[in-house]
């Protein structure tokens, strides 16, 4: 597999971080406990490298009208200067890739991508462009993103821009994004985090990553900030109940499997979209298993993979799990028969050959207190 490296790769090699290969990149894994990193952005402060998220502008005249056909949520709806959540299925309605898109104004949208994904979604959109005026134009090479997340995230920001565009920062609703000065940096602020917690990601060319990575670091010192990988950021999107392409979302499954049908604009948006006939005849035949959030009653984890079983029978397969930090006790993503789906429901988790307890519970497992 060919290994890509972000801008920051170089940072975080002096901050000593352990290495993994994500999509095709290598990305800290951890630097030095992942359990510290997981606690810093319930706590304080957590500072990532998502450069290798991928980054698709999509411009022209009829860009609404494309996006609309090109995906599955209805993109010509949502206001300047706010973000959507989205899939790009196939024609099978099969999940391409879990995606944000953002409008900057009528003919101009941003489109972020999975990093293994973002190749597929941008050739996906240029291939799907053929009929409308439009210029999709990958810019994932020539782009970084960085995300501060946390409780003292907006503090620490506050710290790094002018006060004349204080109010850029603090007025900044959830799923929303402005232009702003930080640290110097033009950059594209986002509210839009993957953590559970409050939090912003900073879009800028790969130029001034690693002026902005060091100044977002010096500025958040005093709230505790700390550099996190890949495997806090997994602990913290589960508890979050928060789905990963690859485990919860795949070719295989349909967004009404994965318990995103509300994301599928079958009513509110007229005439044909990629998937459209697909995803009708699966939401009218109805999903044989349903993504669930799974609580533990024992010590033991399930892992992805796992079987779970209802009287001895399997049911279900774990696609994420692991000790939660925050909680104290075992959660899992599962798919399980729909008849074993209810809330309250007991199951068990095979652990390599132990059947351990656990029950159906309302996701996410984890919810700030704002």
């Amino acid at each position: 597999m060919t290994e890509n490296y972000t801008a920051l790769y170089e940072e975080h090699k002096k901050l000593g971080a352990s290495f993994t290969d994500f999509g095709g990149w290598q990305m800290p894994l951890k630097y030095s406990s992942e359990l510290a990193e997981h606690h810093a952005v319930r706590n304080a402060a957590g500072l990532f490298d998502l450069s290798h998220m991928g980054e698709v502008w999509v411009t022209g005249p009829q860009a609404a009208a494309f996006l609309d056909y090109a995906l599955v949520g209805k993109l010509s709806a949502i206001a300047d200067g706010k973000a959507k959540y989205s899939l790009i299925c196939n024609e099978d309605g099969g999940i391409i890739d879990d995606l944000i898109t953002y409008r900057f104004g009528d003919e101009k949208y941003l489109v972020v991508p999975n990093a293994g994904n973002a190749p597929t979604v941008a050739a996906a959109l240029a291939q799907r462009a053929a009929a409308f005026d439009v210029t999709v134009e990958d810019a994932s090479a020539a782009t970084s993103l960085v995300a501060v997340q946390g409780p003292k995230a907006e503090a620490i920001l506050l710290k790094l821009t002018d006060e004349s565009q204080h109010a850029l920062v603090t007025d900044l609703k959830y799923y929303a994004f402005n232009e702003v000065t930080v640290a110097g940096h033009d950059v594209i602020l986002a509210r839009t985090g993957y953590t559970g917690e409050d939090g912003f990601e900073l879009f800028l060319p790969n130029e001034g990553a690693a002026s902005l990575w060091e100044s977002v670091a010096q500025a958040g010192e005093e709230f505790g900030i700390v550099p996190c990988g890949l495997a806090s950021r997994d602990s913290l999107r589960l508890e979050a109940g928060m789905p990963l392409y690859g485990n919860e979302l795949s070719l295989e499954r349909s967004p009404f499997d994965a318990g995103l049908g509300p994301v599928v604009a079958l009513k509110s948006k007229e005439g044909d979209f990629v998937g459209r006939a697909a995803l009708e005849a699966a939401k009218e035949a109805g999903p044989k298993r349903k993504l669930v959030g799974l609580k533990g009653h024992g010590r033991r984890a399930g892992r992805g993979g796992y079987p779970v079983l209802k009287d001895g029978n399997v049911v279900g397969e774990v696609t994420s799990g692991q000790p939660s930090p925050t909680l104290g006790y075992p959660v899992a993503l599962a798919y399980v028969d729909v008849e074993h789906a209810e809330l309250g429901t007991a199951l068990d988790v095979d652990l390599r050959g132990k059947a351990e307890p656990f029950e159906v519970v309302a996701l996410p497992f984890y919810k700030r207190q704002k």
